[in-house]
């Protein structure tokens, strides 16, 4: 997973990634102040980020926000890996 390969991911980063693309995140005006929260929950993505940062583990952070699976995290980890690899020149 994203933890395990070293990902580190800043506010501004965060706020420029596409993340529309990610399946297992919504955005809704009016809601956590427009946010990007993971599905189904009112938890918002940069959570996730902020307490790996501060160095709790993904089981620690899906303890401590129960309504977050751990499919979610994985999807939300991979897709900002992916989204930080740089694209392959042709």
């Amino acid at each position: 997973m994203g933890v395990e390969r070293g990902l580190h991911l800043g506010y501004s980063e965060l706020r420029n990634m596409e993340w529309s693309k990610c399946q297992e995140v919504t955005q809704e005006p009016g809601r956590v102040s427009g946010a990007w929260v993971f599905k189904g929950t009112r938890v918002p993505v940069r959570a996730l980020f902020e307490n790996i940062e501060d160095g709790a583990t993904v089981d620690e952070f899906l303890e401590w926000f129960p309504g977050v699976v751990r499919s979610q995290v994985e999807a939300v980890l991979d897709f900002a890996a992916a989204s930080l690899e740089p694209e392959a020149v042709a």
